[in-house]
């Protein structure tokens, strides 16, 4: 099978499972690239802790956080943990908003993809996977966010070899599917759901899952009989 076709056969297989994720949370395009930043290295429950104080302040807006001056931004972060990091991190984010786009998050949907992307990259404490999920949730880019759940799946699939870098993993399905970010949110979003409940890294619920006959990771673990398709598309690049 042509491994554009794999690709969408995996996420029809992953949407019939799981249904629609409803990916970012988020009231406006700014607290999602805020809550990108923060949600690097902790529970999403403690990113929403701290969201959740900047809004009871009245502070989650560029404006307010970029007056904060660093100590108190500090500490009004401190529900997400390694709350210092990331605050000097926000910083360096609002930094480049006020002085790149005007302090308008929505200008960061203007322009062309990968002239913002290396903008972004540029940004210190701003890594591949945080500038991704900026850009794709909060700014409606067509790029794919690349995970720890994501490279696994593929992995096991077959259609990455182990160790593959985030890069290899993203242009796989850019090059692939159609630039459309609707469809790359929605993937992503079942991708973690299903790495979180089935293909996760320990204690794999192989059985059960979805993609078990495209699956020679899944057929190994479970003794089931593959339909042959899983391995001849190991090689496909």
């Amino acid at each position: 099978m042509e491994l554009g076709s794999r690709l969408i056969e995996i996420y029809h297989r992953l949407y019939q499972a799981y249904g629609p994720q409803g990916w970012w949370p988020g009231e406006s395009p700014f607290e999602i690239m805020v809550g990108a930043i923060l949600t690097q290295n902790t529970s999403w429950r403690n990113v929403e802790r701290a969201l959740a104080r900047l809004k009871a302040e009245g502070l989650l807006s560029p404006e307010r956080l970029y007056a904060l001056p660093l100590e108190e931004l500090s500490e009004r972060l401190r529900p997400a943990g390694t709350y210092r990091v990331k605050a000097a991190r926000l910083r360096a984010f609002l930094e480049y908003l006020f002085r790149v786009h005007e302090g308008d998050p929505g200008r960061l949907a203007q322009g062309e993809l990968e002239t913002v992307r290396r903008a972004l990259l540029a940004v210190p404490g701003i890594g591949p996977e945080t500038a991704d999920s900026i850009l794709l949730y909060g700014a409606g880019h067509p790029t794919f966010v690349v995970d720890a759940y994501t490279m696994r799946l593929l992995e096991r699939l077959g259609l990455l070899p182990a160790g593959a870098s985030y890069a290899d993993c993203r242009t796989l399905f850019m090059a692939h599917l159609p630039p459309d970010p609707q469809l790359f949110n929605e993937y992503h979003a079942l991708i973690v759901r299903h790495g979180k409940e089935r293909c996760r890294k320990r204690g794999p619920r192989c059985s059960s899952c979805p993609l078990l006959d495209r699956c020679a990771y899944g057929v190994a673990q479970t003794g089931e009989e593959s339909d042959g398709s899983a391995g001849a598309v190991g090689t496909a690049r």
